[in-house]
């Protein structure tokens, strides 16, 4: 470096941390190399604050070119407030010059294209103004349960609840997709979540709408692993299937107003929520169903 051999190098490098200049764990770090040898070495490297002050210790002639040109950006620091690399300033000229044509050319194009993204985001905005709403409640815990529809013509009935699954097994065994022990009662509480479905609390239904039994019927099966195998699917199922008995499973367009790929994402977040979200999981369903 400058023109000298390592000793001159070291010796100069070590004078800086003996006069105190540099404090040598802040300039320094070692690294592990493996040398032609194939051994591994620890080796110290130093980073520019190191090359500078060795470059106002050693004498060399190239160490004395640094010094002038390092004195002459330090004085343009000093009175100027800056210095320029006339170089990387050149460079960046071209590259404004190159970017300044690229803007042009974007701008040129989002003229041809503003009129039909326009229309797009209209078209996004409108189509799913009922999701955004539902996003900014859900998130601020703000989701509202009136307005329910309390005409429940199906009342749960666990014999043909179990018979429904048992229909749901035999289909999904034929396709391969379960086994013997799909819909399986592990123990007595499938029988208390139908209960709990239509229970009363102080003479009154404690869930007296459509929304509010889908919700808790969906929530609690999946969330109760009742079954041995199948949670997921039988609540799912058993949910849609409930939503068809009240005749409530259609929009005001004649639609199903649960498709399957919402179907499977509420069953997920249903799966995947904390115990302490249980209401507002159940809010966001009954949002999702309701008229």
């Amino acid at each position: 470096m400058f023109d000298r051999d390592r000793t001159v190098i070291g010796r100069h490098v070590r004078n800086s941390f003996k006069e105190g200049e540099l404090v040598k764990d802040s300039v320094s770090a070692k690294f592990a190399h493996t040398a032609q040898d194939e051994k591994t070495y620890q080796v110290t490297r130093y980073n520019l604050d190191v090359v500078i002050s060795v470059g106002y210790r050693v004498k060399s002639p190239i160490a004395t070119e640094f010094r002038r040109w390092a004195t002459s950006k330090l004085r343009d620091y000093l009175l100027k407030g800056y210095a320029i690399n006339e170089n990387l300033l050149k460079e960046q000229k071209n590259q404004i010059k190159n970017l300044e044509q690229e803007i042009n050319r974007i701008q040129e194009e989002a003229d041809r294209t503003q009129r039909t993204l326009t229309e797009g985001f209209l078209s996004i905005i409108t189509s799913y103004s009922k999701s955004f709403k539902l996003l900014n409640q859900y998130d601020s815990e703000e989701l509202s349960i009136e307005g329910l529809n309390e005409n429940i013509i199906y009342v749960i009935d666990p014999g043909e609840v179990r018979k429904a699954i048992q229909q749901l097994k035999s289909n999904l065994i034929q396709k391969g997709e379960a086994t013997e022990l799909f819909g399986n009662e592990k123990d007595k509480s499938f029988e208390g979540i139908l209960g709990s479905i239509s229970q009363t609390a102080f003479g009154e239904p404690a869930y007296p709408t459509v929304e509010q039994q889908a919700a808790q019927l969906l929530y609690s099966i999946i969330k109760g692993h009742a079954f041995s195998d199948g949670n997921k699917r039988i609540g799912s199922f058993l949910f849609v299937w409930f939503l068809e008995q009240n005749n409530f499973h259609l929009n005001s367009q004649g639609q199903q107003k649960i498709n399957e790929n919402t179907l499977v994402s509420i069953a997920l977040a249903v799966a995947q929520s904390a115990p302490d979200q249980r209401e507002l999981i159940k809010q966001l369903i009954i949002n999702l169903i309701k008229e």
